[in-house]
């Protein structure tokens, strides 16, 4: 019997280029890197029996960090760390961390990009360091200042930080949720680690989530802070975990300051607005440019990845960029634009062309480097990138972050037109029935039209949330409860999950402008399926990706912005495009965004077939598992086959995942 578990959800401007491309910027000093981190608080002596689990479950994570290992036990806490490194291997940089009178201790995952600047002001406060590595600053900091220290760090982190005098331990994940924490608490413990199933290795009950089942078939994602299994929760961003004695309390360190009535609060004109977008962007890819590996970036040809290689080109010999193509797949391959912006940039440009088998060669890896059931099937191709991009460098710098900033999606648009419709999204509406019965396919240009108009038809008329809930999901919920099993249904709780949906979409309001989207977009969309999609995907071959865009002082300034500065009728992320327009090849300037898209559809209905009809959802899998109705996943099955499929490969993929993910943690 499950044990009770706490209730923790209640409680400067730049150097110019020029200037900066005369410094060398390789920036020499001893920093942890990506790593992984795990360990437990026992409250009692029934929980320091679980300690005996924790080098099984750092070892979990050594695909996280190859080069090194370490671990901490002291009475009733017990830590471990796997660890990257991609600055010096130095020994002065290996964790577990602890001061020197022995009193604090330290785990750490993460990048601290201005911890030059805080070991200054530690050093002017009497504090020594042995090293030049921000794993040390960020424990003098702690030290210091506790928890008040996390606003002041500008970087990515998830960390653990022990203090044996007060018996206390402080978990905290960064602003944006880019690098991930899961953790468990009942009576006895509690536990935490960067992975499900290094948390699983402390033998806790596996337990399905129905309410989350329910939310992942709609998503294909998991939201947060639930995750597929009972008692497990992930850590929100922007928010920091305080444990000491048997009380455990989570506080909100950081929100994203917007504010509807007090846009453009700095009164700058368009042009000054582009001025200062192009100062903080400089100034965040030249912070993330510091490294004693090879470093590069992937660039895909959209916009996001072509300013951000752009910039960084000018300040790196010889940068390294990197794409994917499909060679039987014409459709989806954007290889074109990405070797137009290499040529302007003179990067050393590298392209993977893909082929339909690659899928069937990497598709166990890639479920495998999946530690809950997650289906964006734009996670294939990250995988395969990162797979080749770390046999050359060890850094990537990406795009991600852009379009939830800037207004990048087909449903921002959408969204704008139907808070401000005209005759043609009126006629769009009303010709429902008629898109209802098209043929709608993401793989051609006239099906993915139809299938657009469909949706945008479908959602023309809801209120701003459910219109929202609509184009972000790919099923509603009675088409979801249709593909659960009766014993399924007798353990959902409808009512909560309509709760945790409203919390999902708390921040739309009626009254509302476009900017709500964008901050509903940062506080869903981007932590739980963008980044956690290149955490798990890069992660898995051991490189560290970083994020430009995601500098706080960019996403501080561009939610300060009105929307009409981002996205107009006639243009999306209209601000970034314009401010980089001098930058970017003509051809990519106001191209239409292309998500990072595969040919799933083929896939499905050639390579993955047997899988799927043989295997995971065969009709004898089915009805022995118990979980979903056989006949209605009969019916997705017959409509991925049929000439209208519309978006049921997605719904599909999803399913595959999930049976994957049951058949090795659950069966």
């Amino acid at each position: 019997m499950r044990k009770k578990g706490l209730n923790l959800l209640d409680v400067r401007v730049g150097l110019h280029y020029n200037e900066f491309a005369k410094k060398k910027y390789y920036c020499r000093s001893i920093r942890t890197g990506m790593c992984g981190i795990t360990g437990i608080y026992a409250f009692n002596l029934a929980g320091k029996l679980h300690q005996i689990n924790l080098a099984r479950s750092t070892g979990l994570l050594r695909h996280r960090g190859p080069d090194d290992q370490g671990t901490f036990i002291d009475d009733f806490v017990a830590l471990g760390h796997r660890r990257l490194s991609i600055l010096d291997l130095s020994e002065r940089g290996a964790q577990p961390m602890r001061d020197a009178s022995g009193r604090y201790t330290l785990v750490y995952n993460g990048e601290i990009y201005n911890f030059r600047s805080l070991r200054q002001q530690l050093i002017a406060q009497g504090h020594e360091f042995n090293s030049d590595s921000d794993t040390e600053v960020l424990l003098h900091a702690l030290m210091q200042d506790g928890e008040d220290c996390l606003p002041k760090l500008n970087g990515f982190f998830a960390f653990a930080f022990y203090d044996a005098r007060e018996r206390s331990l402080l978990l905290a994940r960064d602003r944006y949720g880019i690098k991930p924490l899961y953790y468990y608490c009942d009576e006895d413990k509690l536990i935490f680690a960067s992975e499900m199933p290094a948390l699983l290795a402390y033998g806790i009950e596996k337990k399905l989530d129905c309410e989350s089942l329910a939310l992942y078939l709609q998503l294909n994602y998991v939201p947060a802070p639930n995750t597929m299994l009972e008692g497990v929760l992930s850590l929100p961003p922007g928010n920091c975990l305080h444990v000491t004695g048997k009380q455990a309390a989570i506080r909100r360190y950081y929100e994203i300051p917007f504010d509807p009535d007090r846009l453009n609060p700095l009164d700058l004109s368009y042009e000054q607005q582009q001025e200062r977008l192009r100062t903080l962007l400089h100034e965040a890819v030249r912070d993330r440019l510091v490294a004693d590996v090879p470093l590069g970036s992937f660039l895909s040809g959209g916009i996001d990845s072509t300013i951000v290689s752009g910039i960084a080109s000018r300040y790196v010999d010889g940068f390294h960029t990197f794409s994917i193509g499909y060679s039987d797949a014409p459709y989806f391959d954007e290889t074109h634009y990405a070797n137009l912006a290499a040529r302007k940039f003179g990067t050393r440009h590298t392209v993977f062309s893909l082929s339909m088998d690659d899928l069937g060669a990497h598709l166990t890896d890639i479920l495998e480097a999946t530690d809950q059931p997650f289906a964006d099937s734009s996670a294939i191709p990250t995988y395969i990138l990162s797979k080749h991009t770390a046999g050359r460098v060890k850094v990537a710098l990406s795009g991600d972050g852009a379009d939830e900033l800037f207004a990048g999606y087909n449903k921002h648009s959408a969204a704008l037109q139907a808070m401000d419709p005209g005759w043609k999204q009126v006629l769009a509406a009303r010709l429902y029935p008629l898109w209802a019965v098209l043929p709608k396919s993401r793989h051609s240009t006239m099906g993915n039209r139809f299938r657009q108009l469909h949706r945008f038809a479908g959602g023309f008329r809801l209120p701003e949330a459910e219109r929202y809930w609509l184009w972000a999901t790919f099923a509603g919920l009675s088409e979801t409860l249709e593909i659960y099993s009766r014993e399924s249904k007798e353990m959902f709780f409808e009512s909560r999950y309509l709760e945790r949906k409203r919390h999902l979409l708390r921040r739309i309001r009626t009254e509302g402008d476009l900017n709500q989207l964008l901050l509903t977009d940062m506080e869903l969309v981007l932590p739980d399926d963008m980044l956690k999609k290149v955490d798990l995907m890069s992660m898995a071959h051991g490189l560290e990706v970083r994020v430009p865009f995601l500098d706080y002082r960019i996403v501080n300034f561009v939610f300060q912005l009105p929307v009409d500065s981002k996205i107009n009728r006639s243009m999306r992320k209209r601000i970034l495009q314009d401010a980089f327009r001098d930058m970017m090849p003509p051809e990519i300037y106001r191209r239409p965004k292309k998500g990072f898209e595969v040919p799933l559809l083929q896939w499905l209905r050639g390579p993955l077939r047997s899988l799927i009809e043989d295997d995971l959802l065969s009709e004898r899998r089915i009805v022995e598992q118990q979980l979903f109705s056989p006949e209605a996943v009969r019916h997705l099955r017959r409509r991925l086959f049929s000439i209208n499929p519309g978006d049921v490969h997605a719904r599909v993929w999803a399913l595959v995942v999930f049976q994957w993910w049951w058949k090795k943690y659950m069966e």
